[in-house]
């Protein structure tokens, strides 16, 4: 027994001793860093800090000072409603008034999460009062000797002063967005009024943003989710009994009207934009003292041209019944954002006058619609024919556009409105409202007929589809179960810089750059604390890209949809475009680009209410006129130079040969004495081969629509292209060959500009050429002083004579050698 009582003596002893050891090492840390630290004494001595300038590509032009106009009006306690105290507390420490100064169940449960999410560093679980410490005293540096500090002084500051006085030092120190600091700065710009006059409602709101000020801001991007928090602190407030079921009734039921915000600040929507990323990486209290200077990529002299037409173009769609636009221009090579004007007006009244910002306004200033999801139309459809290409459709590929009903439960004629299962069933129309029989997947594109995109896209796949449209950039269609068919008509909502981004790939003949808004960031030492170094990802065959830049540059291929020199056509200027449309014009969108620049437009309202006006007339003057002002003003304006050389590949008029399989349709008329068949369902696994694959879940419902389709449209298909063929001895050479390239299956279209595509080949050079239609002169031209071989013209066809479903089209070429040829070509008017 005795020896026992001694051991557990001396385990005693060693207690005490380690006891009064940590004691002592515990007392000389607090010693050392104590005189170290600023005395709270006096706490009118704040620091100075510096402010973060942003600031253009070239380094020149301040866009945004962050303190450049600080706002704070210091308010003494009793001018502080009990309303906004009790919603901070709700928000941000709900025992502040009974913890001394640390929270120790919220480190705890801080600590938890951050094991769980296997942070380094501990993260929340901050009070009011260390908070204030954090702004008042220190940097927002995570690490162990900041941290004792921070408790140090937190300790002595709760020791030495009442909690309602840290509270209203708080509520006049900390930021509540777009430069304002207190509480009473925050009353005067959100809602124009006094702290002490604000409503629960208005002090839940502004409580909701110190902890997120650009992201909860009300002029910033995120409306929703700011009411949302707001609706987070009036339920704590609720729960705490800080306020009674009536009080929380009505304040639900307040509408919130906000200040036009007058920022002062240049291009604002890209300002917000950068210095959202800026408090993601360094959070917003360490861009209140850092002093960094971070050159973005803006292209100030661009963007305010962009800004001017946006704003000019747009009020001219008020008529059209269209409130807003946005516009992104970025470079391809780089991935830089070189303009973004994320509405019309950012300093405007809301439309319609009154409404909430994010909510039912047509026209909200201050929501960036650049980054806000929209569904894009037909402007998707490049997507879908890059991956029908990739597996090995070609441009001359032909597909039937006529009334077709996709959902295989449902019946082929489109006369049941559901399945039997009762999914609806769809059997889209066209953006004319006609069908055009035949067409060649390259046609189908430039002219963006809807039929053939949707066969497309079932033939490339929609999870392929999607994958690829994720590689080139477009990440906010997240869940490929989600989407059908109606995909490649705009059914997912993307935003228009990823989509303007993905574009850029086509620019650059495969090659995709991840978008960004910062070349460098660099500290006031000058150090670079960050810099732009991203590596090019081929994503897309140059084989791929340069048949999609063929087809979107052709103002002929588009020309029987969207007429000759248009509002897409650019003189002189190498441009590859495409419009998009959604139902009942809620969106309008044009995205076009050379090898230098992609441009994106965005036209509607935010509400989605609908427009009356599509992409070719809404959003692609806009479009065109700020390419336009690229390629034409002066160097100097800015260092982003294109070049006036910059051309897109060219697609001919066949580049890839026809590609006209197997179908065998019953009755179907010949050319020249020659019987010729059509594909008229492809095989989806196997792109050059024979069609009809009866296994395929989508072959009765095409093979049904196209039989009776042909019932009451007679198909007249061409004989295959002659040419010389040197080689081949047993094969006699023509002395003249003449061939109609298209429309290959020779018909007409009503309402439509109609042009014949026609290729001459000859022994000798060619000298004379004369078209007629119905015998009617079209084209006469002597080509004696010519020294060609070839010949490829391309002719405006004439309507047929009223109540005439024909038309015959005669050319007569002759060659220098005396020999002579003539062939006519007949015509069926749709």
């Amino acid at each position: 027994m005795t020896g026992l009582l001694k051991k557990l003596r001396t385990i005693l002893l060693y207690f005490i001793a380690l006891i009064m050891g940590l004691f002592l090492v515990g007392g000389g840390v607090v010693a050392y860093y104590v005189k170290t630290l600023p005395s709270p004494q006096d706490l009118t001595n704040m620091r100075v800090v510096e402010s973060t300038k942003i600031y253009d590509r070239t380094g020149t032009v301040l866009l945004y000072d962050i303190y450049d106009e600080q706002k704070r009006t210091i308010i003494s306690q009793d001018q502080i409603p009990n309303f906004i105290k009790w919603a901070t507390i709700s928000a941000e420490d709900d025992s502040f008034y009974t913890n001394f100064g640390i929270d120790v169940k919220g480190i705890i449960r801080a600590m938890f999460k951050n094991i769980q999410s296997g942070g380094m560093q501990l993260q929340g679980g901050s009070t009011i009062t260390q908070q204030f410490v954090k702004n008042a005293f220190l940097t927002r540096e995570q690490t162990i000797p900041r941290k004792i500090k921070e408790l140090i002084l937190t300790l002595e500051i709760e020791w030495r002063y009442p909690k309602d006085q840290i509270l209203t030092w708080y509520l006049n120190q900390i930021p509540y967005g777009s430069n304002t600091y207190g509480i009473e700065a925050a009353s005067e710009f959100y809602f124009n009024k006094h702290a002490q006059d604000l409503t629960i409602a208005e002090s839940a709101l502004l409580a909701a943003i110190p902890r997120a000020p650009t992201y909860y801001s009300p002029h910033g991007n995120h409306p929703d989710e700011l009411i949302a928090r707001q609706q987070y602190i009036l339920d704590r407030m609720r729960k705490f009994d800080y306020i009674t079921q009536e009080d929380y009734d009505n304040a639900l039921k307040e509408k919130l009207t906000f200040q036009k915000n007058q920022g002062g600040f240049k291009a604002p929507h890209f300002v917000l934009y950068v210095k959202e990323q800026l408090e993601t990486i360094y959070g917003p209290n360490y861009l209140q003292s850092s002093g960094l200077v971070v050159r973005t990529t803006l292209d100030w002299d661009l963007q305010k041209k962009a800004e001017e037409i946006i704003k000019e173009e747009a009020l001219k769609n008020l008529k059209n019944k269209g409130q807003n636009a946005a516009l992104v221009t970025i470079d391809p090579k780089t991935g830089q954002i070189l303009t973004m004007v994320g509405s019309r007006d950012y300093f405007a009244d809301p439309s319609p006058a009154g409404c909430i910002s994010g909510k039912n306004c047509a026209f909200d200033p201050n929501v960036n619609v650049a980054i806000r999801p929209r569904q894009p139309g037909s402007s998707f459809k490049p997507f879908a024919y890059s991956e029908a290409f990739n597996k090995g459709y070609t441009p001359d590929t032909i597909i039937f556009d006529i009334p077709t009903e996709f959902n295989a439960y449902c019946a082929p004629d489109g006369s049941q409105d559901k399945d039997q299962y009762g999914l609806k069933c769809y059997h889209p129309q066209n953006y004319t409202g006609t069908f055009r029989g035949p067409v060649t997947m390259k046609e189908a594109l430039a002219q963006s007929i809807n039929i053939p995109a949707i066969k497309t896209l079932y033939l490339a796949g929609v999870s392929e589809t999607i994958s690829l449209a994720k590689k080139m950039g477009i990440t906010s269609l997240r869940d490929p179960s989600r989407y059908g068919l109606s995909l490649v008509l705009g059914g997912g909502e993307v935003t228009l810089l990823e989509e303007t981004s993905a574009y850029g790939v086509f620019a650059t003949s495969g090659s995709y750059m991840p978008t960004t808004s910062i070349i460098s960031i660099t500290d006031t030492e000058g150090n670079v604390v960050q810099k732009h170094n991203e590596t090019p990802q081929l994503v897309l065959d140059k084989s791929v890209t340069d048949l999609i830049s063929g087809i979107l540059s052709s103002d002929d291929l588009r020309a029987p949809v969207f007429g000759r020199h248009g509002n897409l056509y650019t003189p002189n200027i190498s441009t590859a475009v495409k419009t998009g449309t959604t139902q009942n014009y809620r969106d309008a969108w044009t995205v076009g680009y050379t090898p230098d620049i992609v441009v994106g437009v965005w036209v509607g309202n935010n509400d989605g209410t609908f427009m009356t006006q599509g992409g070719v007339n809404a959003a692609a003057p806009i479009w065109n006129k700020i390419i336009t002002y690229i390629y034409n003003r002066p160097k100097s304006n800015s260092d982003f130079i294109v070049s006036r050389a910059s051309t897109l590949p060219v697609l001919s008029p066949s580049q890839t040969g026809n590609l006209i399989l197997d179908g065998n349709i019953a009755g179907l008329e010949t050319v020249d004495g020659v019987f010729h068949t059509i594909l008229y369902f492809l095989d989806k696994d196997n792109p050059r081969g024979q069609g009809n694959s009866q296994g395929d879940a989508q072959f009765s419902q095409w093979e049904a629509a196209i039989s009776n389709w042909i019932k009451t449209n007679p198909i007249l298909i061409p004989p295959p292209p002659t040419a010389p063929q040197p080689n081949n001895p047993t094969q006699p050479i023509p002395p003249i060959s003449i061939d109609l390239l298209s429309p290959t299956q020779y018909q007409l279209q009503k309402n439509s500009q109609n042009i014949a595509e026609i290729i001459l080949i000859s022994t000798t050079p060619i000298s004379t050429l004369r078209i007629t239609q119905d015998d009617r002169i079209i084209l006469v031209k002597d080509l004696s002083d010519q020294n060609t071989l070839s010949f490829t013209a391309d002719i405006y066809l004439n309507k047929p004579i009223k109540d005439s479903k024909t038309s015959t089209v005669r050319i007569e070429v002759g060659n220098k050698s005396g020999e002579s040829l003539s062939k006519s070509f007949p015509f069926i008017s749709n």
